[in-house]
């Protein structure tokens, strides 16, 4: 208990630092973290919205349009954080690894520990937004923390294969941009699964965002519990992949200092 006492303090004190870090120097600081999002948003609601044309089923306006792109956005950008940054959470710490009482495991969780943050400044403007603007939230908004928990899981696993794996195939830090861009455009972000095309379907089902963003959709905007039979294999999933995630990582912790 104690040693989890230790880790868990480590992990908020360079969470709280990445955080901060990131932003040192800059103009407007921490604000980016709700600049950035915002402005993404106001981008492709411009593009997608007013130059194409693309309407929500069953929302009304630019503000309904724009709700249900930015609760998907949300998710992804926690994803997206993992997918880029993750890679090199050890490999860009190598006076970490040279220290054999340090508990490397807690350097990608601290990825997924900043991207958490952004994501709750995010979803506290949305629930603004959405009180200002509209549409209405529903009471189901409550159960929110009940789909993300599992997507934490998941990130976490994530993070440790990434990581582990960024020390020894440097080109995964090149291509988690790739990976987060495409995952953008295959995920029901900017359209409803409903809308995709039957032939593929499937495919987007599998997206492992497709079920997040639709269960975040559901409790935020129509006030629908999610599937508790896709909730169950989602969250089976998750743990699957955070503890082959934690093995793998621990497998190939021993040569870290070799490659570094």
């Amino acid at each position: 208990m104690e040693r989890l006492n230790f880790r868990l303090e480590l992990l908020a004190g360079m969470v709280r630092r990445e955080v901060l870090g990131r932003y040192r120097g800059s103009l407007f600081g921490a604000a980016w973290s709700l600049v950035s999002p915002l402005l993404l948003l106001a981008v492709f609601t411009f593009a997608f919205h007013e130059l194409l044309g693309a309407r929500w089923p069953g929302v009304q306006g630019r503000a309904g349009f724009a709700m249900m792109v930015f609760a998907g956005m949300v998710l992804h950008g926690m994803l997206a954080e993992i997918l880029i940054r993750s890679p090199m959470a050890i490999a860009g710490q190598p006076n970490f690894v040279k220290k054999l009482v340090f508990p490397l495991t807690v350097l990608p969780l601290v990825t997924v520990g900043a991207a958490l943050v952004h994501a709750t400044v995010a979803l506290v403007v949305l629930v603004l937004a959405c009180l200002v603007l509209g549409p209405a939230l529903h009471w189901t908004a409550l159960l929110l923390p009940l789909v993300l928990m599992p997507y934490l899981v998941l990130l976490c696993g994530l993070a440790w294969i990434l990581a582990a794996l960024g020390v020894y195939v440097r080109d995964i830090a090149q291509l988690g941009g790739l990976v987060a861009t495409a995952m953008l455009f295959l995920s029901p972000i900017f359209y409803p699964l409903s809308s995709v095309p039957p032939s593929y379907a499937g495919i987007v089902a599998i997206n492992p965002l497709t079920f997040v963003v639709e269960a975040t959709r559901g409790l935020l905007f129509d006030g629908r519990l999610p599937d508790m039979a896709l909730a169950g294999g989602h969250s089976l999933a998750a743990l699957l992949v955070a503890l082959g995630g934690l093995m793998l990582f621990r497998r190939l912790r021993p040569g870290f200092g070799d490659v570094l």
